[in-house]
């Protein structure tokens, strides 16, 4: 064997790096700047027709009108009273139902087969519904965002029981655990990253679910704002509003992800 000096000896580079995603926070906002940049440019040089496509200069000219109008708040606080009614109650519904479903036999037989029945309808054609059962106002709004919310919450909190490590439930009744506290300290935050995932998607769901919401019977809402603004063919104010509707998205997919480590802390 031959005889390997120290100076000889490289270190071998580690390659279990498993494809972790490494931060890169520049990407995202360096991609959206180019990207309005280009559509400022395409519509400065005449490429696209203002009618068919504002420029995004056009559309925060908008967007700033409606901000010195008084307009903003006026459909924005509508839009995110209905939004935050709405989608905490179905949240909280769905977030219960689900843990039901997931731990009781009997809800499992009961409860499942009605919410794959209705999960897969479209709960915008409800609204109709809705509207005769709660009149035009904001219950048939708040219902209809409920709804939405509620059935992905439903199953993303049943999947995320279900999910748990069997090894850990049985460890925790081996040791004489009540069951309230293996359901507390074992199965709930086993299932809590399942369930956060749910609410991120129910959250798009009713921001979708709320804009349409909005475009029957609502003077004031983003949905609304936007409806008007189709009608008149102002697309800068169409753009400006769908703008507005981007960055709820965004808060509310912050303020999860906030949500998300400050409850899942403890994995480290």
């Amino acid at each position: 064997m031959p005889d390997v000096r120290p100076q000889d000896r490289r270190p071998v580079p580690f390659r279990g790096g498993g494809f972790r995603p490494h931060p890169l926070p520049w990407a995202g906002p360096a991609v959206f700047l180019v990207l309005l940049a280009v559509w400022e440019g395409a519509a400065r040089a005449g490429l696209v027709s203002p009618l068919v496509l504002p420029a995004p200069s056009a559309a925060a000219a908008a967007l700033w009108s409606l901000v010195e109008s008084g307009r903003l708040w006026l459909h924005l606080s509508a839009s995110l009273q209905r939004l935050v009614i709405g989608w905490t109650l179905g949240t909280a519904a769905g977030i219960g139902l689900g843990l039901c479903i997931g731990l009781f036999s009997l809800a499992r037989a009961g409860l499942g087969p009605v919410v794959a029945a209705l999960f897969p309808i479209p709960k915008i054609a409800l609204l109709p519904l809705f509207i005769i059962w709660f009149g035009i106002g904001e219950g048939s709004k708040v219902a209809t965002l409920f709804f939405g919310a509620l059935f992905p919450t439903i199953i993303a909190t049943a999947g995320g029981v279900d999910s748990v490590d069997r090894t850990l439930i049985r460890m925790g009744q081996s040791f004489g655990l009540p069951w309230r506290d293996v359901v507390l300290k074992i199965v709930l935050p086993g299932a809590l990253p399942a369930i956060l995932s749910g609410a991120r998607i129910s959250a798009s769901i009713a921001i979708i679910l709320l804009v349409a919401a909005e475009m029957i019977g609502a003077e004031y809402g983003v949905g609304a704002y936007i409806l008007l603004a189709g009608n008149m063919m102002a697309t800068d104010q169409l753009i400006a509003g769908v703008a507005l509707l981007s960055v709820m998205g965004l808060t509310v997919a912050f303020l999860i992800g906030r949500a998300e480590r400050w409850l899942l802390r403890w994995r480290g």
